[in-house]
């Protein structure tokens, strides 16, 4: 593994890397909080392979649970690149593709499974996937995980797991969430903070533009792109899969073949590729969710814009973690609109510091048409109708005639016969 972290490039670790090796190699339980961008990776990776041994057992011994299907072929992907020298089988498991062909890899020799917890609950109950080999259990991006709606599946999964393990979990925030799984299923878990969220990273410059609408935003990142040489792997963020469509469509044709897209409408094969094409340097620059900023690991993001700000403080600090990594140096632009001041305080509040403010350039063209969103909404008060009660009229139909009106009464056959013979007729003895 020295040889392969040579090869890698690596010649010393991070801070959550130097804090965390010791921890997990004594086979302690651990909770590292840690932003993107820190090297969390390879801080778990790197015992859990250390300690690893060979098994002629085709059940996997290690378990890594992630919430996006990016993430789960970047951890495979540095998998391969630490054990170029071993032979150590990995394989990567995520929903949105035929869960048959995942049954066949998982059901051959599997050393390292990584996996999101959807998909990796559904092989365990298809019979395909057996988990009790498991030894150590490692849980990235944990607080991700449970926004997306995985409490249940990540407990299930646990339940299902062996008891003697060891358990590595890794978070951006220690919510109340993440606290309550470490104190059901962790054992005395040893807490190691490194750069936690809202940590201002000191190798990326961040600035912001005032800007007062979305189309002037449009006219702003072109022109940034236009003369900035230095932007040559550019990662813009909207805040919907609606909003980087539209600005797709707005800036995509003047970068033909130099753009793409990205969110979580679009197939995985495009997403994928548009990942690649981007790490290859083909585009310059590609348009995304929030999904990338915690889903995928790329190298030498020379700059990060935020098209929108986010309502989310924590989501900033991840999305600007894109760029800056490995202490090499990162920009981060933030395009504010009057509406978004608000989110922008909260962002300065939870890094106790102000994002520096920079003048609009003079021959930026201010747009005056706004989008549906933006334009101004008129509240027409309601008044409200008051409808006459209907009056209170008597029944639909006349009084019945006296000859209409007789009563028909039932006169009994004693009484008749009594009338007609004065005397009662009656009909025999009854037959014994």
């Amino acid at each position: 593994m020295l040889t392969a972290l040579a090869d890698m490039g690596y010649d010393h670790p991070t801070t959550i890397q130097a804090k965390t090796f010791a921890v997990a190699m004594s086979g302690a339980d651990l909770c590292g909080i840690a932003q993107t961008g820190t090297g969390k990776t390879i801080a778990y990776l790197l015992p859990c392979l250390r300690q690893w041994k060979f098994t002629k057992d085709v059940h996997p011994q290690i378990l890594v649970i992630v919430p996006t299907r990016e993430l789960v072929a970047q951890v495979v992907e540095t998998v391969h690149k630490l054990t170029t020298h071993m032979s150590v089988v990995a394989v990567g498991v995520y929903g949105g593709v035929n869960i048959n062909t995942q049954k066949l890899s998982v059901e051959q020799k599997v050393d390292v499974l990584v996996a999101t917890p959807g998909r990796l609950f559904d092989l365990a109950m298809s019979g395909s996937l057996k988990l009790k080999n498991i030894k150590k259990l490692v849980i990235d991006e944990v607080d991700e995980m449970l926004n997306l709606g995985f409490r249940t599946q990540l407990k299930n999964i646990l339940e299902l797991l062996p008891e003697k393990r060891q358990n590595l979990l890794f978070s951006a925030t220690l919510t109340d969430e993440v606290e309550e799984l470490l104190d059901v299923y962790f054992r005395n878990p040893v807490k190691i903070e490194a750069a936690p969220t809202g940590t201002p990273l000191t190798n990326i410059s961040q600035f912001a533009y005032q800007v007062p609408n979305f189309y002037t935003k449009v006219n702003l990142l072109r022109l940034l792109l236009a003369e900035d040489e230095t932007m040559v792997k550019v990662l813009v963020f909207s805040a919907s899969r609606a909003m980087a469509d539209q600005l797709y469509e707005s800036i995509g044709p003047d970068y033909e073949g130099a753009a793409g897209v990205i969110h979580s409408n679009k197939e995985q094969n495009h997403r994928f590729n548009t990942v690649k094409q981007f790490k290859e340097g083909v585009y310059r620059f590609i348009i995304a969710t929030d999904i990338v900023a915690r889903g995928i690991d790329i190298a030498e993001v020379s700059h990060v814009i935020n098209f929108d700000t986010p309502d989310e403080a924590e989501n900033y600090m991840h999305r600007i973690g894109r760029t800056g990594r490995a202490d090499r140096q990162g920009i981060a632009y933030t395009f504010v609109a009057p509406a978004e001041e608000k989110a922008k305080a909260a962002i300065e509040a939870l890094m106790q510091m102000s994002i520096p403010a920079r003048e609009l350039p003079a021959h930026l063209e201010i747009s005056t048409e706004f989008t549906e969103d933006e334009m101004p909404k008129v509240f027409m008060k309601e008044i409200q109708v008051k409808i006459p009660k209907k009056e209170e009229k008597g029944p639909a139909f006349h009084e019945k005639s006296a000859k209409n009106s007789k009563v028909n009464h039932i006169v009994r056959r004693k009484d008749r016969m009594m009338k007609k013979y004065g005397k009662p007729i009656s009909r025999g003895q009854k037959r014994k």
